[in-house]
């Protein structure tokens, strides 16, 4: 069958059900699920993990594994039943017709195969194409993607290439044989805020050129809206809400999609007086799903009688053929009631300063030839000068790209590496040369880290009681065993889990879970200062919530000191009172959320708000895409930092950022930004975001 001259749908899935096969039972994944993608739409789905995303997207691919099968439905292609077509037919349509984008760039890549080749592969192998014409293809591909020196790239091995330029080659092999379909499973999660910005730009411009219709896996809704004409929300294997974005953004039907925008950061939310509403329980198992709605128990609508019986169907919601919802009382719920939220809580005063860096340098000294050992010493610059102080009770975020030096600056902080110069003051104790190894337990006690993934913190082979007594043990709290447990009880408390989880083990635990007790063992030593690194990025959004409210809730109560780091500006504005914006190793702005969320900005600021997804259909955002990566570390620009990325470079007269590293210049009280623009120029700067009147 031709490209051209088909003009039905593109997909259609209708009433699909699969299911995977233990040896005990059978495991509903996706049940009673229909969607229609048209030609050259983009089509969102979204919905928390394991609600059946990605088990619809295999299906999709006929690539459910041995256990997996669709026991249910139909998923047409281009009005054929894939189901019904022979394995011969199905390698004739996948990586032609239909193309799949993974979350993971390097998961898709041959590391020992340069990317010309791989790119070369598709199109000679699914349309016999000669050697020079697949190569062509590849270049222009690989321009499309916006790639810079093409030819070098096709010349390049994959792990010569960042994150984000393995993520544009493996796009530009899903477009190398101008497929109908492109699935995109998450593909932006791994990267940075300016890039993932970029990617979405891309795929949308790549979707209009080639007429591509396009699957949109996704759990950040801010990106389905930006990349997306329709959307359908998933919970617990089932369609729950689907229709265009306007409709189901503007005008939700279903309680699940409402919960979900509740405890999302959205502009106006703040920790204070518009604290995030968490969705109360925890996502069903598939085998413990509960009768009629599978949403049900943790709806604030629920009614026993009817939301408990027999199946529901999705139904059109009136004068909208094309919005459905599956949802019995859908019809008698007042949407646009005000959110209910709990007490509003004092704003926390912050108190002394707890920690003080001055001039702090990290520098590491690495071999030129890396793999070998030879050449020239070269010296990466990791932290430039980092001045700042934090207070007690005050969260302070420390945002930037991958590689800015946030992480660097948190192992110094705690220990793990010693600073090549400048000092930190903890309680006016200088610790900036005394490694973890020759900390007492009380310093170690004061400053702890929660880490991104909780996943690989906890031990799997200890109970979550036992882990945590462990920490108290180190840090010398309790005499004796009983008093031990008497305070791991405390904290399970604290981090609002059951007292019961003491004797689970982490595989029982969801990551929400495994997350709060990670929480749990950072407070066992009485930390002053907790480095909270991406603490939520692995998690739901609807877990988030939970989270980023316990995190604020503690740290009211212990008075703590968070740095909190992150790329997340949506998160880092909700919860955050001072913020940080690290480029290249250098502090380029400095002050209270107002200020920084604000104009003037550094150049840098304002391009990362320009790129921070919002899920609000009312948000207007002026559109900066920052060209090119992050430079190395390893051979910095010379001059200002932002320099070679930077728009408002022609401003400044002559080439004064290509030669100095600009000062520190005060624009207010506690507000500083590292920059050559003059006050003037900064004056003119319009705010990056804009909520639109009503």
């Amino acid at each position: 069958m031709t490209k051209q001259g088909y003009d039905g749908p593109i997909l259609e899935i209708d009433k699909l059900s699969i299911s995977f096969f233990t040896r005990l039972h059978e495991i509903p994944a996706v049940m009673d699920f229909s969607i229609t993608v048209q030609p050259g739409e983009a089509v969102g789905l979204v919905g928390e993990s394991g609600c059946g995303k990605s088990t619809v997207a295999l299906g999709v691919m006929q690539d459910l594994g041995r256990n997996g099968s669709v026991v249910g439905g139909s998923i047409r292609f281009k009005g054929r039943d894939l189901g019904a077509m022979s394995g011969e037919e199905l390698r004739g349509i996948r990586g032609s017709e239909i193309a799949m984008i993974y979350q993971e760039p390097m998961a898709s890549l041959n590391p020992a195969m340069k990317i010309g080749k791989q790119l070369m592969e598709v199109p000679m192998i699914h349309q016999g194409i000669t050697r020079q014409e697949a190569y062509e293809r590849a270049l222009q591909v690989v321009t499309d993607v916006k790639l810079p020196d093409p030819k070098r790239i096709l010349n390049s091995f994959p792990h010569q290439l960042s994150g984000g330029q393995q993520q544009r080659i493996v796009i530009a092999m899903a477009l190398m044989s101008e497929p109908a379909l492109l699935i995109l499973d998450e593909p932006t999660t791994a990267l940075d805020v300016t890039v993932e910005a970029a990617i979405v730009e891309l795929v949308r411009d790549l979707g209009r050129k080639y007429g591509t219709s396009m699957l949109f896996i996704s759990h950040n809704l801010g990106l389905v809206l930006e990349t997306c004409d329709r959307i359908c929300v998933m919970y617990s294997g089932e369609a729950v809400e689907r229709g265009t974005i306007k409709d189901v953004f503007d005008k939700m039907q279903h309680p699940y999609t409402q919960a979900l925008f509740r405890s999302i950061p959205l502009p106006g939310a703040d920790k204070n007086t518009h604290p995030l509403v968490a969705i109360p329980g925890n996502f069903p198992l598939p085998h413990e799903r509960p009768q009629g709605c599978n949403f049900g128990p943790r709806c604030d609508y629920f009614e026993a009688g009817r939301c408990d019986v027999g199946d529901l169907e999705m139904g059109v919601v009136p004068g909208d053929e094309r919005h459905h919802t599956r949802c019995v009382k859908f019809s008698e719920i007042d949407w646009g009631a005000p959110v209910t939220v709990g007490e509003k809580k004092e704003k926390a005063k912050a108190g002394e300063v707890v920690l003080k860096i001055k001039n702090l340098k990290k520098y590491y000294e690495v071999a030129a030839n890396a793999m070998f050992g030879g050449g020239d010493k070269k010296v990466v610059k990791a932290n430039e000068s980092l001045t700042f102080e934090a207070r007690e009770s005050e969260t302070l975020a420390i945002v930037g790209e991958s590689g800015c030096g946030k992480s660097t600056f948190a192992k110094v902080l705690m220990g793990l590496e010693t600073a090549t110069g400048g000092e930190i003051l903890l309680d006016g104790r200088n610790i900036e040369q005394l490694p973890i190894e020759a900390r007492d337990a009380g310093t170690v006690g004061e400053i702890q880290m929660v880490f991104q993934n909780p996943f690989d913190t906890l031990n799997p082979s200890m109970s979550v009681g036992r882990q945590i007594i462990r920490a108290l043990e180190i840090f010398g709290v309790g005499a004796t065993e009983a008093a031990r447990k008497a305070r791991m009880l405390e904290l399970l408390d604290l981090v609002k889990l059951p007292r019961a989880f003491a004797t689970r083990m982490p595989r029982q635990l969801s990551g929400g879970q495994k997350q709060r007790v990670g929480i749990a063992r950072a407070f066992a030593g009485g930390a002053r200062i907790v480095v909270a690194d991406e603490p939520v990025s692995a998690l739901d959004v609807s877990v988030q919530a939970a989270v980023t409210d316990l995190l604020m809730e503690i740290q009211r109560q212990e008075k703590t000191t968070l740095l909190f780091i992150s790329h997340d500006l949506s998160i880092v504005r909700y919860l955050s009172d001072r913020v940080m914006v690290m480029y290249l190793g250098h502090v380029v702005e400095l002050g209270s959320t107002d200020q920084v969320f604000a104009p003037p900005y550094h150049p840098y600021t304002e391009a990362l708000l320009s790129a921070v997804p919002i899920a609000d259909t009312s948000v207007k955002k002026k559109h900066i895409v920052l060209e090119g990566d992050v430079p190395s570390a390893m051979d910095p620009p010379p001059g200002c930092p932002f320099q070679t990325r930077c728009r408002w470079k022609s401003q400044v007269a002559g080439n004064l950022c290509e030669t100095h590293v600009p000062d520190i210049l005060d624009l207010a009280e506690g507000h500083q930004i590292k920059c050559h623009l003059g006050t003037d120029q900064l004056a003119t700067m319009e705010p990056v975001i804009k909520i639109a009147a009503e």
